[in-house]
């Protein structure tokens, strides 16, 4: 899923972006916001863009694991997000400069507030990168099957994520992002051709669908809630989409909307994954596709060239801080050299990483667990308690003070019980 600051937004828009320290902590302001022109439908376009992306590749897996009763988690989970989107456009409505997600710590919890939704946005970021170069790895070698490399001990897959990755690497020295925004557009195509494959292969594709799913699994939905939560975890851009509308009052119905077309989208790949391949599903879809059928090899290229377009676009808020952090007596050719050299280490520590942990559904259920679930969850609902406060009835008091309980609880249970797994599997691999 593409997540960007709203500074990286005006970036990728082309707009001219200040920004100014305020008590030691960088603020981001944009000169030249995006208009206020956008449609119902446009941003219903937009929102569910930004939710659809590496989560759909777990959610057969998910089913499959947690049972089909889990599918009524997966559906919780996306009314509770449809909720805390909704709470975060009126958190929004509050203060008219409030214009990103950290905006809004702000105006909550002061600096620190900014500080705390600021790093967890860049861990979310650089975990869902370490994701996405993990399912790079085991796509790519079946997108190339036959090719064999050897080198320095290391296999053809990681051989040829390594090229791949270098491929990539020359699109963070871009300093204008707006030359290849339409990388965001793609991934969302990408997305949506991985669906259309899956749904392909249920109906022509010569597999009986007659798996039987278990029930339930109880002692596997902590690990399965990170992956159904990360699925959801849109929420850091939603303030620019709720910014951009033409008509905000609207927000709320764009969210009912967008949730119910990605909910009704994840749970139908879910059922489709799990009843097609039953426990021989794997962490992600596409590699439990027949070989054999031409669908299956637009599904791999389709996930393979995901995360190639995700690393520049993704990697625009630490380049916008990072920039205006140095000094204004730099000039811009020392501030690419800077921008382009930390990029690339960034990205080659995340290259590493996932060669070194190559366990997508741990992971990305990690990365669920720790942190989009504070970010979907307890974040917003913290936010519109504080800022919200004198209008905040009693019912709704009541009811966002128990999100935040189930919402710690399900990310700390989700966090030990995906780490404890990661774990069990680095062992098992050495």
């Amino acid at each position: 899923m593409t997540k960007l600051s709203n500074c990286a937004t005006c970036v990728e828009e082309n707009n001219v972006c200040k920004c100014r320290e305020e008590n030691g902590i960088l603020s981001f302001r944009s000169e030249n916001h995006t208009k206020a022109d956008s449609s119902f439908a446009h941003a219903v376009i937009n929102m569910v863009g930004m939710l659809i992306g590496l989560g759909q590749l777990s959610t057969p897996y998910a089913l499959e694991n947690g049972g089909w009763t889990s599918a009524f988690l997966l559906v919780g989970l996306g009314i509770l997000c449809a909720y805390t989107s909704h709470i975060i456009g009126k958190c929004l409505e509050e203060d008219a400069s409030t214009k990103s997600y950290q905006d809004i710590g702000e105006q909550a919890f002061g600096t620190k507030g900014r500080i705390i939704t600021s790093t967890f946005i860049y861990l979310e970021i650089f975990l869902a990168l370490v994701s996405y170069t993990i399912s790079l790895s085991d796509n790519l070698p079946l997108a190339l099957r036959g090719v064999h490399l050897s080198w320095l001990h290391l296999s053809t897959a990681q051989l040829l994520t390594v090229i791949a990755v270098l491929v990539a690497l020359p699109s963070l020295w871009l300093r204008d992002l707006s030359s290849i925004s339409f990388l965001s557009f793609a991934g969302i195509l990408m997305s949506l051709l991985i669906f259309t494959t899956v749904g392909w292969t249920a109906a022509f594709g010569g597999v009986e669908g007659n798996q039987r799913i278990p029930i339930l699994q109880l002692r596997k939905i902590p690990g399965i809630s990170g992956l159904y939560i990360f699925s959801y975890a849109g929420h850091i851009v939603f303030p620019n989409i709720h910014t951009a509308m033409k008509d905000p009052t609207k927000f709320t119905k764009v969210t009912i909307t967008s949730f119910t077309v990605v909910t009704g989208l994840y749970t139908a790949l879910a059922f489709m994954g799990a009843k097609l391949f039953g426990p021989t599903v794997s962490s992600q879809i596409t590699l439990s596709m027949p070989h054999h059928l031409v669908v299956t090899k637009i599904a791999l290229w389709a996930t393979v060239l995901t995360p190639m377009t995700k690393y520049a676009l993704e990697f625009a808020p630490f380049a916008i801080q990072l920039e205006h952090h140095l000094p204004s007596s730099v000039s811009s050719r020392v501030r690419m050299l800077v921008r382009g050299s930390i990029g690339s280490i960034l990205l080659l520590v995340i290259l590493a990483l996932a060669l070194t942990i190559p366990y997508f559904e741990h992971v990305l259920s990690l990365t669920g667990s720790l942190v989009s679930t504070s970010i979907s969850v307890v974040f917003p609902c913290a936010f519109y308690l504080k800022i919200c406060w004198p209008k905040v009835s009693k019912p709704a008091l009541l009811l966002n003070g128990v999100l935040i309980v189930i919402g710690a609880l399900f990310g700390v249970v989700g966090t030990i019980s995906s780490f404890m797994s990661l774990l069990q599997s680095i062992q098992r691999g050495h």
